[in-house]
């Protein structure tokens, strides 16, 4: 590996920007949700999701949990299964390219194998965190009590 590519990747910052820009559509599809949660609502509403407010809320908030625990870190192997569960879920529920033809069939099959790279994408994530923690020098045990 070209050494300017190592010092890139050993900077203290570049872990969460990496993990910032990794997790960009989730945060930014949820802060777009949130305000304009009129507009939410009415996506939820056309696919068929109710009660739509409700659906638009828990949405909102499984992206911008997620996205944190991710970006911040801490638990990212659950923020980064929460996500990938979640764009699991959305492959099912609202790209079902086999249930449609034409063009709208091909969009829908694009965007869902887009989707499995970003599952595969929170998988390393969680990976890389595991590895990371690990690889950390643990503290010092505490003292029991005797």
């Amino acid at each position: 590996m070209p050494s300017a590519i190592a010092q890139l990747l050993d900077r203290r910052w570049f872990p969460p920007l990496a993990r910032l820009i990794l997790t960009f559509c989730f945060w930014g599809s949820g802060l777009a949700k949130l305000a304009d949660f009129e507009t939410a609502t009415a996506e939820m509403a056309y696919f068929g999701f109710s009660p739509p407010a409700l659906v638009a809320a828990l949405v909102i908030a499984v992206q911008l949990v997620g996205s944190a625990l991710v970006v911040l870190d801490r638990a990212a192997w659950l923020g980064a299964g929460i996500l990938a569960t979640f764009t699991g879920l959305t492959i099912l529920l609202v790209h079902d390219f086999w249930a449609m033809t034409g063009p709208d069939a091909t969009a829908h099959f694009h965007t869902a194998t887009e989707h499995v790279t970003v599952i595969g994408a929170m998988m390393v994530a969680a990976l890389l965190s595991r590895r990371t923690r690990a690889a950390r020098p643990t503290s010092a045990p505490r003292p029991t009590a005797a």
